[in-house]
């Protein structure tokens, strides 16, 4: 990941650190020079959106990036990876914070950890051919260059699929469900003041309740060969 990209990466984060209430979508520079277009995939627990993500890499050829942003940020912060699973995608105040690391030499302190976050996404959404899972890469990464999806389900099959494929009682499945719900939408209300259900924060949401994960891969194939013209992204090939 070159040195090029790091003027980019520092004004984002100055925004961060100033608790800005501002589009950084917005604020990015037609300077910033994104030459490969990209894919987020913004998604709701049990709708499917991680393994779909996947399928939509592969028939791109793309690189799909979920637990491979957790790793770099370890690789980065020299924390082990168990430590930043714990803080991924979860809000969190200073005075956690202050406790935590009286606590535990290991922790990482939020902005740390979201200033790590930012520079991750920023660096693979500049590579550009990639589909970026969750964490709010959308609100990251600049619209004009990536195609931003969301992935819901009605909640009850949201949790019928949770006791289907991981084994969870209803009961279980309800209160994981109601935890990483909440924790998603708070993480990025606090770090990016945007609601992450805001529809018009996206180009494509797809209710999978009567969609299989082929069919739902292959509308956001096309939505992004839509998006993205033929001579956009052959010209992308070549660089």
């Amino acid at each position: 990941m070159g040195v090029h990209y790091y003027p980019l990466v520092n004004k984002v984060i100055n925004y961060l650190n100033l608790r800005d209430k501002v589009n950084i979508r917005q604020k990015l520079s037609e300077e910033t020079s994104f030459k490969k277009p990209f894919i987020t995939i913004a998604r709701e627990p049990g709708s499917g959106g991680a393994p779909i993500g996947r399928l939509v890499a592969d028939k791109l050829g793309f690189e799909f990036l979920d637990e491979a942003i957790v790793d770099e940020i370890a690789n980065s912060t020299k924390k082990r990876k168990e430590v930043i699973q714990a803080v991924d995608e979860k809000s969190r105040g200073a005075i956690d914070d202050l406790l935590h690391s009286l606590l535990n030499d290991e922790y990482v302190d939020d902005m740390e950890y979201v200033q790590e976050l930012v520079r991750t996404i920023l660096l693979y959404a500049h590579r550009g051919h990639c589909v970026l899972v969750g964490r709010g890469a959308n609100f990251i990464t600049p619209s004009a260059y990536g195609l931003h999806v969301r992935i819901t389900a009605p909640y009850q099959v949201r949790v019928q699929r949770a006791v289907q494929y991981e084994g969870f009682t209803e009961v279980k499945a309800k209160q994981v469900i109601k935890k990483v719900e909440e924790e998603r939408k708070d993480f990025v209300e606090q770090y990016f003041s945007k609601n992450i259900k805001k529809s018009n924060a996206y180009d494509l949401t797809i209710n999978t309740e009567f969609l299989d994960m082929e069919d739902a891969r292959d509308i956001i194939v096309k939505a992004f060969c839509h998006k993205f013209k033929r001579s956009f992204r052959y010209q992308a090939l070549l660089k």
